[in-house]
This record gives structure tokens, sequence and C-alpha cells, in this order.
């Protein structure tokens, strides 16, 4: 029999203290491997979403809200603004390129959007099959949209008004698939692109035009300082940046994601404590065992090697049990969230994630040193004399 054979036997002597060490250390794994996942995530989302997009012009309200609704799609917009100020807008000189959007509908979750093909090309955004849409009522759906509805090119879908309920249908309109994005693992996975002549005759605007919101390219430099503040100041619009946004909303969460941090790695560091204790209490009934294998040859080596292993062993398994858990966790909460658009993936891996290993393991052998130490240090004819 190995050492690890040896000191895996030895851990599964007590089952109860052996379940207790690897729930503590997998729940403060599994939190921080969550978090980092995560987070990893959003941030990545909130960067790649807005690439392209130097500020969003819309009707009156929340800054971040305008964002929200109308970079990543995860909130209500904050009301309309008219065609007429939106082409206003985009004829500004110190505006490079403008991209209207309209919202309000939805196709099973999924926000239907019309736009112009200007979208396509702000967000490099490529076909897998078909075309893009020429009439009106006719549309191309994201690779998501296409998955998880089993759609194909030529089906008919019914859109439903609002940007979750599905209870109001428009019956009397279907759209016709025309055109299925590549997938790009942005926010036009989820979403059902239109032209802004579709949504109006949806709702029946034949005259009165409105859209929800622009998104905007600057031409210049002097465009960031001067474009917002003259769109606040002379207009009944107002002007948002997606990068200044996301850094609020990063801010917002990262007093609660420092907050869960702290008390993952006290989980992990009371895990610590937890080995070292069992290891402690083990060792004390394991002494005469252990100058027994002195007796048949073992060296001191081989007995302090086996106690941190022992030590290591304990948190290695739990590190990968709690990443692990924390993977399953955030596909739990990406699977029953409401918002395809922030839907998280728990089947993503980090190479970060390996750290999270090792310092599972580093704490399983700080933890096992001291009875290693004492292991060490036994007296064997002290030890069998009092046997």
């Amino acid at each position: 029999m190995n050492a690890f054979q040896i000191s895996w036997k030895n851990l599964k002597s007590n089952p109860l203290t052996l379940a207790l060490n690897l729930l503590l250390i997998a729940f403060g794994t599994g939190m921080l491997a969550m978090l980092l996942l995560g987070m990893d995530q959003i941030g990545g989302r909130l960067r790649e979403n807005a690439s392209g997009i130097d500020l969003v012009a819309g009707a009156k309200g929340s800054p971040l809200q305008l964002v929200l609704s109308s970079v990543y799609f995860i909130d209500f917009p904050t009301g309309n603004i008219t065609e007429a100020d939106a082409r206003l807008l985009a004829a500004n000189p110190m505006v490079k390129k403008a991209v209207p959007l309209a919202l309000g509908d939805n196709y099973a979750g999924f926000r239907i959007v019309g736009a112009d093909t200007g979208y396509a090309s702000l967000h490099g955004l490529e076909l897998a099959s078909g075309r893009f849409w020429m009439r009106d009522f006719e549309i191309v759906i994201g690779a998501e949209v296409a998955r998880e509805e089993n759609l194909k090119t030529g089906d008919r879908i019914y859109g439903s008004h609002g940007l979750s309920s599905e209870e109001d249908l428009h019956a009397d309109h279907p759209y016709i698939v025309t055109g299925i994005l590549k997938k790009q693992k942005k926010v036009a996975d989820h979403l059902v692109l239109t032209s802004l002549e579709s949504i109006w005759a949806m709702h029946g605007a034949m005259e009165k035009h409105e859209i929800t919101s622009m998104l905007l390219q600057y031409r210049t430099r002097m465009a960031m300082v001067a474009l917002p503040a003259m769109i606040n100041r002379s207009t009944a619009m107002q002007a948002a940046s997606p990068a200044r946004e996301s850094a609020r909303l990063f801010a917002l969460l990262g007093v609660g994601v420092e907050t869960v941090r702290w008390f993952a790695v006290a989980l992990m560091l009371l895990s610590g404590v937890s080995v070292f204790v069992s290891l402690y209490n083990s060792l004390r009934e394991r002494v005469y065992d252990l100058a027994i294998m002195r007796v048949m040859g073992a060296s001191r080596g081989i007995v302090l090697a086996m106690i941190l292993l022992e030590g290591a062993l304990l948190t290695t398994f739990g590190s990968l049990a709690g990443i692990l858990l924390g993977h399953g966790a955030l596909q739990c909460i990406g699977y029953w969230q409401g918002s395809p658009q922030a839907r998280l993936d728990g089947l993503a891996f980090m190479p970060e994630e390996g750290w999270l290993l090792l310092a599972g393991v580093l704490i399983g052998l700080v933890a096992a040193l001291l009875p290693a130490v004492q292991a060490y240090r036994i007296d064997i004819s002290q030890t069998m004399s009092k046997s």
C-alpha cells in the first residue's frame, strides 16, 4: 500500500469530518469560482456589446436605463423620440454614424428590434443562412433565437406587445424569417431584427413615426465633450455614454460582489482551520500506528509526506468539487434567468480557475504542516513503551 492509499484510507476513516471539510472547501471555492466566471462574463459582454457605440440618445430619464435598454436590451426604454428629432441629430456634423432603434415587442422573450442596416455593420453581423430583410415584416434572427425556438428561413412567427409578455399577440401580422445570423456570443444572438417600417406598420403608426433611441459614433474627439452637452441642453433628448454607465453599473455591483468574495475567502480559511483540527486530532489517535510504520521501515520523510498529502488531498478534492459546484450554480442561474440577453454560461471555463485549485492545495498543505511536523518528530521508543 503506497502513501496515497494510506492517506486516503485515513481520511475515509472519519466520514463525517471528511464530509464537513469537503463541504466547507467546496462552498468557499464554488462561490469564488462563480464570482470569477460571472464577473468576467458580465464585464466581457458589457465591453463587446458596446464596442463601436460612443453615445446613446433617447428620451429623457435614467441614463443607465437608456444604455441598458438600447445597447444590452435588458431593461425597459425610457420612452420614445420623434423621427424628425432623430434625423436632425443624425445630420449633426459631429456625428459620424447614427443607427436608429425601435423597441416595444418580443417573440418568446426575445426582443424584436427595428433598425436599419447600419445596426448590422455597427456590430459586424454576418449571416449564416438566408438574407437580410427587404420588405416589411421580414426578419433576421440571432443564432440563439433560431436554436432555442427551432426556427429556419421561411418560418413565420408572431410577435407580442411588450418586452417580455407573450399574452398580447400581434396575430394579424406574422413575421417571415429571411435570414439567420452567425453566432457571435453577443447580444445580437438573442435578437429578432427587422426594419423600422415593420415596427411602425405593426403598431399602425404610418404617419407619426417614433423611435426608441439612436446609437451614435463621434466624428471627432471634440464631439466627445460637445455633443452630449448639446443634446442634453438643447433638445428634448438625453445623451448617455455606454462606457460611463457600464462603469457605474460595475461600481454598483462591486459592493455586493466584494462582500460575497470576502465571505467566500473566510469560508476557505475556516475550512483550513477545520482541516488542521481534524488532522491534529487524528494524529493524536494514530501516534502508535505511525510508530509501527517507523519500526517497519518507514522513514521520517515518508511519515511527513503522508500527513501533508492528507491535507492536500482533502483540499484538492474539495476545491475541484467547489469549482464544479460554482459552474453548476451559474448554469442554473443562467437557465432560470428571465432575460436571454443577460444569460450567464456556466459551461465556460477560465484558466484563472487554476489559481483557485492551487490556493486550495496550499491551504491544505499549510493546515497539515504542524501535524506533519509533529508526526515527523515522533519518538518511536517512547511511543512503543507507552502502549
